[in-house]
C-alpha cells in the first residue's frame, strides 16, 4: 500500500527511529513501526477489514471524523489515517470499499477519546 503523510513534520516524526521514540516513547514507537510496516506490506485496506484486523483493530470512525480510520496502538492512542484516493472507492451501498483502498494518508497519532 502507498503511504503518504499529512505533513513533512509528521513524516519525519514517524519515519526516523530517534524522532519516533523521542515523541512517543519506546512502547508506542514499536507499535507504530509495526503498524506502518503492516500497512506498507498490505495489498489493500481489505487486509485489515474486520474480522481480519487482528491486534490492529482497524476501523472506520464516525461523527466529525467520518471518512477517517484508526488502528489501535497503546490505549488510548490510535494511528489516524484516511484513504488517499480521488474519488473514494465506494461499495454499491456508498460505504467505503476497503479492497479498493491502496493508498492512505497518515493524519495523526492521538487519543481519539480525549
Amino acid at each position: 500500500m502507498d503511504i503518504s503523510f499529512k505533513s513533512k513534520r509528521l513524516r519525519k516524526e514517524l519515519s526516523e527511529a530517534r524522532q519516533l521514540q523521542k515523541a512517543h516513547g519506546a512502547r508506542r514507537a514499536r507499535l507504530l513501526q509495526r503498524r506502518l510496516q503492516a500497512l506498507q506490506a498490505a495489498r489493500s485496506l481489505a487486509d485489515f477489514q474486520p474480522p481480519f484486523s487482528g491486534p490492529e483493530r482497524c476501523h472506520e470512525l464516525s461523527g466529525k471524523r467520518r471518512g477517517q480510520l484508526s488502528m489501535d496502538l497503546d490505549h488510548p492512542y490510535r494511528l489516524i489515517f484516511c484513504p488517499d484516493h480521488e474519488p473514494l472507492p465506494l461499495t454499491r451501498e456508498d460505504g467505503l470499499d476497503w479492497s479498493g483502498v491502496t493508498a492512505i494518508r497518515i493524519l495523526a497519532v492521538e487519543d481519539t477519546h480525549g
